[in-house]
């Protein structure tokens, strides 16, 4: 089968199966009292969220296994180390978000893992990943493709290791930090999923376009289940897992570089922290930003929690047609 119907057939399939799973996951979740906490010092209309069912990553994750197990066995029998790469990332960062999430549970004592846990689990994640994509007898990726450069890329060598490092960890903690809303991760993850979908689908990479539309197929599907008011959250168990699964999708088809563009969103959260962070500690308390990530300071502006997500969400849209646009220069 020709691969991109065989990736449109894989993405309608991922959706329904994440739909028909999630009334018995979120069921289960419920049972459990897997709620989420909500943020004390964040905005007022947020305290009404607090016990919402989280852990929606594990429902998202489980389906991309299912239908990349089904493409493997059908169609990419012959993709082999390929394929694990992000599998392993997405499993591993899944595992490390649900247990930051098992931790800080309503009702719990504990507000997750220490920042700095986390931050090495997700280098360690990144590490790993840096040497299987570079390092001989690997998969040998090195190659960064450059905006209006052509289709000649540049071979970085040793250089190539921090990049990659900072990609994964720096866009596992952007996604992190936008899952703040009713559906806004999972929105701008999917147009990026998909920008990276179509990027691997010019360069005949097969195996990945079928893995960017089972995420994206997982997405939707999820998105039936988060559209505000949301019925589960998917936690940092989603959050990180999608992050550090499109930088390594990113590396994989050497357009990295447009990871900022195509991700802009979740680049735009990240900085608002950042520069909040900073603005504080060198003004001895003033904010840039009513608060931090950007989000919230539309929300304090006045916009309603669905007009943050929909303008965002025509952002990632466009910002995805220009990554798909600029990897064609």
């Amino acid at each position: 089968m020709a691969t991109l119907p065989f990736s449109l057939v894989l993405l309608v399939f991922c959706c329904t199966v994440t739909i028909c799973c999630g009334y018995p996951f979120i069921r289960l979740l419920h049972h459990y009292g897997v709620g989420k906490k909500v943020r004390i010092d964040g905005p007022r209309s947020h305290e009404q969220k607090m016990g919402t069912p989280t852990m929606g990553g594990v429902l998202i994750s489980v389906c991309v296994l299912i239908a990349t197990g089904v493409a493997t066995l059908t169609v990419h029998q012959a993709t082999g180390r390929s394929i694990l790469l992000p599998l392993f990332v997405l499993v591993t960062c899944a595992t490390i978000g649900g247990i930051d999430d098992l931790l800080s549970l309503v009702g719990g004592s504990s507000a997750g893992l220490s920042v700095r846990v986390k931050l090495g689990a997700l280098t360690l994640v990144g590490l790993v990943s840096a040497l299987a994509l570079w390092l001989p007898g690997g998969l040998e990726l090195d190659v960064v493709y450059l905006p209006l450069r052509g289709p000649q890329g540049e071979n970085l060598g040793i250089w190539f290791l921090p990049l990659a490092i900072l990609a994964v960890v720096g866009t596992a903690n952007a996604v992190n930090l936008t899952d703040g809303l009713d559906s806004l991760a999972a929105t701008s993850a999917a147009w990026s999923f998909f920008a990276y979908g179509i990027i691997a689908f010019l360069q005949g990479q097969a195996f990945l376009v079928s893995l960017c539309f089972t995420v994206v197929g997982a997405l939707l599907g999820f998105l039936w289940f988060n559209a505000h008011p949301a019925l589960v959250f998917m936690g940092d168990t989603g959050s990180l897992a999608l992050g550090a699964t499109l930088a390594v999708v990113a590396l994989m088809t050497g357009h990295v570089v447009l990871l900022p563009l195509i991700g802009v969103v979740f680049v735009a959260e990240a900085l608002s922290v950042i520069l909040q962070v900073g603005y504080y500690k060198l003004t001895g308390g003033r904010r840039l930003f009513r608060m931090a990530p950007l989000h919230h300071h539309f929300e304090l502006l006045g916009w309603s929690e669905t007009h943050v997500t929909q303008r965002f969400w025509l952002i990632s849209m466009v910002a995805a047609i220009a990554g798909v646009a600029l990897a064609l220069i």
